[in-house]
Order: C-alpha cells, then structure tokens, then sequence
C-alpha cells in the first residue's frame, strides 16, 4: 500500500488495491509506463515494491517476486476486512487456502490466499488509499474467472460478508454473479475457469481491467513491449463491450477496454 497517498479506512468486503509479483521488476515497470503511462516510486516496502501512479493517483502495486515461487505472474486484487485473523479463519473454514499471514504491513496487516479453486486474492485490515474500482484512475472492473460461479459466490461471500455490506447488494443473474455498491458493479464472478488447464491464464484466477483512451494503441504499445496474445484464448465471458486481454512479458494477464467500458 502506498503510503504518500491520502489514506481512509476502506468499505469493508470491498476490494481496496490490486497488485503484481514480477521477476524483473524494472522489465515490468518500462511496460506498464510504455502501455498504461503509469509513473513509479518507491513504497514503505522497500525499493523492489514500487506504487504505480496515474495523474498522480495511486493505482496498483508492483514488487518483485522471490525465486523458487510460482513462474506466471498474477495481478492480484486485496479486500478490505476488520478483523484479519478473523478472515483467515473464515478462509481456512471454508476449504481454501492461506498462503500468508495476516502479516504486519506498515500501518495494516495483510493476507494472501487462494480460493477452492486456485484463484488468488489478498485481504488487507487497515487504512488504504483512496481507491475504488471504476473511480478515478483505480481499475476499471475485477472479475473472477471461476470453474463454479455460485460455489465461489458462495465462499466470497461468506469470507467477506457482502450482505451484511453497506450499500452492497449481490446480484445472481443467469450466467454470473454482480456485486455492486450504490448502484455501480463493483466486482463480477464468472464461470468458464479450468482447474486442470495446461494453460495458467485460463485456470481460475482473478482479472483486472484497466481503461486508456485508445485500446489499440495501447495494444500496439504493449507488444512493441514484449507483449502478447494470451493463447489459447481465455473464455469468452469478457463484459459487453471492447476490451482487449494481453500478457505482459511475465505472463501477467489484464484487459484493456476505454474508460466507458465500451
């Protein structure tokens, strides 16, 4: 978590940041500045965790991973909780697994996990940027790639109370699951996620979309990067509109879209 940017305590069971665990983080940082015009510097962590800024407002965290952990990046998202011993618990409870903590983080303490079905996520006890997906420079949507969508609707849920949130409503349409907050899809969960894939990127896993103004452009700059095409394909459950899912030279998977999501 940033700690230069203003801090408030974030809605609880609400995402509140997103990062990435690199190999080489300086291959990473020239990237994202090359495709998202991200700027960089230095966290309370240390100098290989820096903060991704746009306009001057934080918009996600990227560190460098420890050798022998797993070979594909992955933009995680973190959740905001009360209580993270309680949240382990809850986690652990419900047949996923702990990977980390709840450790001591500057001014919070944080958690890493993955869900029933291998999909990684963080949880975060403590004050945090100002910083919500689809406001500002914050990722545009989060969406859950699941092998079952109301099983993992489920355990979220569960973990991260969303229907005793305030101004939170879960909302089950045919196909996927909505999470939305005043009115404004916060998060969805979408099924197509293969467990014993080959291919990582279409595993269960968590997928951040970021807005820019010209995707093909930002596109173009991506692969002139180091770049690719996630291939096979990843299921096509991507929203309604124009986005466009890339990997980053690490193998990190995030989707492109503009700022209307269309």
């Amino acid at each position: 978590m940033p700690e230069s940017a203003d801090h408030m305590v974030p809605v609880p069971g609400m995402p509140c940041w997103v990062n990435l665990m690199v190999s080489d983080l300086h291959r990473a940082q020239a990237f994202y500045a090359a495709v998202l015009g991200w700027d960089f510097g230095t966290s309370a962590l240390g100098e290989q965790f820096l903060v991704a800024s746009a306009g001057g407002s934080p918009v996600a965290g990227i560190g460098r991973r420890q050798p022998g952990t797993a070979p594909v990046s992955v933009w995680t998202p973190y959740f905001a909780v009360r209580d993270a011993d309680l949240t382990a618990a809850r986690i652990q409870e419900r047949g996923a697994t702990l990977a980390v903590g709840p450790v001591a983080l500057g001014e919070g303490r944080a958690g890493l996990a993955a869900d029933p079905d291998g999909a990684t996520f963080g949880f975060w006890e403590g004050p945090a940027p100002a910083w919500s997906p689809g406001e500002g420079r914050a990722p545009v949507r989060l969406d859950l790639q699941t092998r079952d969508v109301f099983d993992a609707a489920m355990f979220y849920g569960e973990v991260f109370e969303w229907a005793a949130g305030p101004d939170t409503e879960v909302v089950y349409r045919h196909d996927h699951v909505e999470v939305d907050r005043g009115g404004q899809a916060v998060l969805s969960l979408h099924g197509g996620g293969v467990q014993t894939s080959a291919e990582a990127h279409l595993r269960p896993r968590w997928l951040v979309t970021f807005a820019v103004d010209d995707v093909e452009r930002a596109a173009a700059a991506a692969f002139d990067a180091g770049g690719s095409k996630p291939r096979p394909a990843p299921a096509s459950w991507a929203p309604q509109g124009f986005f466009r899912t890339l990997q980053d030279p690490d193998g990190g998977l995030f989707t492109l879209t503009h700022p209307g999501g269309d």
